[in-house]
């Protein structure tokens, strides 16, 4: 029998998060607090909790046994400064006391290093005694050479003395200039620099190159460039032609346009390919409000514990929602049309006295940014997979996201109440992408459950509780609000309205706050139960009014000290965001020429897109934007959020081609209403994406030219040739199946193969043409443009007929 990790701790008192670090210490394998240990492992645990001065006492003990174990004599000699002093011997005499010497040497030496041992000697000691060595030296004017490298003992020479290095201790900075000098002036004393001379002159032939080298450096040119920028500008400012760019990036595997903006990294990257010394600078780093919050620190003592941010993500269909309506007991799927989620919703859940801020994101394929946005505004991710369905496509780019955001994953295998539910079949499709359980040795928990009937919920929000314990999530709510955008839109009679997430600090009502582009007061504050609230903390997820403008879903919000800074913020945003727009290069090279007139070929549907949020206007653009082959595509001329106006019915005429106007979740304006049935403009309106998308492929498929479409009419065999006065010849056939047609095409085929396919220009039954002759008749075929007939031949003939395409 095993017992879990959350099990230990609740019988001892402690946190799971302690229990794994026990677990870490006694060398006890546990990932997490799901993770299960044998009763023995248990009984270790417990005794390491009880009893924590064994581990210190073991602690000092290896302490104790380090400094011992210390050696302090050869530390010393490795990085010791040997100073040569060479006898004034002839060359003859030297080498034979050289091998009568070694003996005496080794024993001198072994009796220095133990007096180094012995005598405590001081700094200021050491440092006489190596001045007065020096010195000596130099009156006698023996050679001196420095040699840093590991001394051998069989290679050190007569009269060597070897000195400590002191660089452990204390030295001041006058007396480690001073020895360079000295051994200069030695150098300088020397009479016979042959034998120590050849290594100095190698240093200072270094010394010369690289200086050399430092200068050439010097006159190189720094080129700035801005830390995104596009490819026709870097191009111009490096001084290389815009194609030998181009085919940089491709070799990094990036195929890229000239009016593409490329980011820092890569700039780098080719930079340095090209020899190019390059500076990246930020021209709005001064007006980067979330890295100046970001670089101030909080004080630890204003830290306190916030509630988790949980994104439920997968499959369109798995019961993401119908999970999160079961947590909070409601009935939000009955409410979103077709039962599918169309946008974010942040909702704030408790249990056992603590809050969990869950995201609920679409899993319908058109919502792919939505995903990716809340992965990475989340803490812990929970992936549902059906259990009855497996792992579908949303499933696996969900995963994707997460494991991108680097967040943790907890997989909750729905529908497990299903008759043909196979859990076992989604864990083994799951450890394909690395996703493997806590019993299997993994990293990740699962949990079965069934959103409708309720079994395992307890389990799951038990689960997320104890990551989030594990993860410590902390924030400061003393300071000015930090927050994200997670939906936003226009509502009548409100203005804008976005929905936000707080990271950090508290924002509250009367704030005056900068999000992208926009900037406002804070004259509103909506919590997830729909309750104006005047504050909202950490985790929570709050709907605000009092933005100038529709932000962005992804932006960042942060609290400014006044109404001046946040607009002084926005303004100088929304400057850099028009200029980085107008550096869109207008000069037209030949392949751009070219890909203008393939356009030109390609017909287009115009429309205009209008949604209720921001985020559906996002899913809808991305959507459209995908449906297009060699001969259709959708041209988007205008979108944005909010009812059909008279004005978007004006601007749907205005072109060459009527636009038609795509309406989600929106209403049209009486006015609207007029004005299109007056200017003939089409608006369609629709509650769910599927709808939408099935739609504008039907008016894109009109668009198409028709198939053409083979129909099988009959078969005859050649049985005799008969040429013509004209130089043509006859085929004489019998009809083997079906009819034959005056005006079919035809295939001739020899050996099984179609050797050529072309239009019957004659049919004749004896000599009368004729329109058709049908199976078992004799009848004379022509054929344009064929004259090589042979006999035993097989002529298949059809007609071909148009048929209408089908946009895929």
């Amino acid at each position: 029998m095993k017992i879990k990790i959350k099990e230990v701790a609740t019988e001892l008192g402690k946190s799971s998060k302690e229990i794994l670090e026990a677990c870490k210490e006694l060398g006890i394998v546990a990932k997490s607090a799901n993770s299960s240990i044998t009763p023995e492992d248990a009984m270790k645990i417990s005794e390491f909790i009880k009893n924590p001065v064994k581990k210190e006492e073991k602690k000092e003990v290896k302490k104790e046994e380090k400094k011992e174990t210390k050696p302090s004599t050869p530390s010393i000699r490795k990085r010791g400064i040997r100073i040569v002093r060479k006898a004034k011997t002839p060359p003859t005499q030297k080498e034979e006391k050289k091998e009568d010497n070694k003996e005496e040497k080794v024993e001198t030496i072994q009796k220095e290093e133990k007096k180094t041992q012995i005598k405590q000697t001081t700094p200021s000691q050491t440092k006489k005694k190596e001045k007065k060595k020096v010195a000596k030296a130099i009156d006698k004017g023996s050679e001196l050479a420095i040699d840093r490298e590991i001394a051998e003992i069989n290679s050190i020479e007569e009269n060597q003395i070897e000195l400590l290095d002191l660089s452990f201790v204390d030295i001041k900075m006058p007396l480690e200039d001073e020895k360079p000098k000295k051994v200069v002036n030695a150098n300088k004393a020397t009479k016979k620099p042959k034998v120590a001379a050849k290594p100095q002159k190698k240093s200072i032939t270094k010394v010369t190159k690289k200086k050399k080298y430092a200068k050439k450096e010097k006159k190189q040119e720094t080129i700035y460039v801005q830390s995104e920028t596009r490819v026709y500008e870097l191009a111009e400012k490096i001084g290389k032609p815009l194609q030998e760019v181009i085919d940089k990036f491709r070799e990094y595997g990036e195929e890229l346009d000239k009016n593409d903006f490329i980011n820092g990294d890569y700039i780098e990257m080719l930079a340095e390919d090209f020899g190019i010394d390059v500076k990246l600078y930020n021209p709005l780093e001064k007006y980067d409000y979330v890295a100046r919050y970001d670089e101030i620190e909080d004080d630890e003592k204003d830290l306190v514990e916030r509630p988790p941010i949980v994104t439920i993500m997968g499959h369109v269909d798995h019961g993401k929602t119908t999970l999160l309506d079961r947590i909070r007991n409601s009935r939000i799927a009955a409410k979103e049309a077709g039962g599918i989620t169309q946008h974010i919703g942040a909702y704030m859940v408790e249990k056992d006295g603590k809050k969990i801020t869950f995201l609920d994101t679409p899993g319908h394929e058109a919502f792919t940014s939505i995903r990716e946005r809340g992965a990475n505004v989340t803490d812990i991710a929970i992936i549902v997979v059906a259990a009855d369905d497996g792992v579908m496509p949303q499933t696996k780019e969900a995963i994707k996201h997460a494991q991108n955001a680097d967040v943790p994953i907890i997989v909750a295998i729905n529908k497990i109440d299903k008759p043909d539910a196979n859990p076992d079949r989604v864990i083994t499709q799951l450890s394909e992408f690395g996703i493997m359980p806590t019993e299997w040795g993994g990293e990740h928990e699962f949990v079965k459950l069934s959103a409708k009937t309720g079994e395992g919920i307890d389990e799951l929000l038990e689960t997320i509780l104890l990551q989030a314990e594990i993860m410590e999530l902390k924030a400061n709510p003393k300071r000015n609000a930090k927050a994200v955008v997670i939906e936003a839109e226009i509502q009548k009679g409100r203005g804008p309205v976005a929905t936000v997430i707080i990271q950090n600090g508290t924002l509250k009502k009367g704030d005056s706050v900068v999000c992208g582009i926009t900037y406002g007061r804070m004259r509103s504050l909506m919590n997830d139960l729909a309750k104006q609230v005047k504050s909202a903390s950490p985790g929570e997820p709050v709907q605000i009014i009092g933005l100038n403008e529709v932000p962005k879903a992804g932006d960042y919000l942060v609290a400014m000290k006044n109404d001046k800074e946040a607009r002084t913020y926005a303004e100088k945003w929304k400057e850099y965001l028009i200029e980085k727009e107008r550096s869109k290069t207008t000069k037209a090279t030949l392949e751009d020429l070219q890909k203008m007139m393939l356009e030109a070929k390609i017909k287009k549907l115009p429309v205009i897109v209008k949604a209720d949020t921001n985020g559906s206007v996002e899913a809808i653009n991305y959507s459209l934007k995908e449906l297009r082959n060699d001969e259709v595509r959708v041209d988007i001329i205008n979108s944005g959020i909010g009812d059909i106006s008279e004005n978007d019915v004006i601007l749907a005429s205005a072109g060459e081609k009527t636009a038609i106007i795509l309406g989600f979740n929106v209403k049209e304006t009486n006015e609207a209403k007029r004005k299109a049935k007056q200017l003939g403009v089409e608006i369609k309106i629709f509650n769910i994406i599927y709808d939408l998308i099935d739609y504008v492929k039907d008016r894109l498929s009109e668009l198409l030219s028709p198939e053409i479409e083979e129909v099988y009419t009959g078969k005859a065999e050649v049985r005799a040739i008969f040429p013509t006065k004209s130089g043509d010849k006859v085929a004489g056939c019998m009809v083997m199946d079906g009819a034959v047609h005056n005006d079919d095409y035809v295939k001739v085929i020899r050996d099984s193969e179609v050797i050529y396919e072309g239009k019957i220009s004659s049919l004749k039954r004896f000599k009368d043409d004729v329109k058709e002759v049908t199976k078992g008749n004799d009848c004379g075929i022509m054929v344009e443009g064929f004259n090589d007939f042979k006999e035993y031949d097989m002529l298949e003939t059809f007609k071909k007929v148009q048929k209408k395409a089908k946009f895929k």
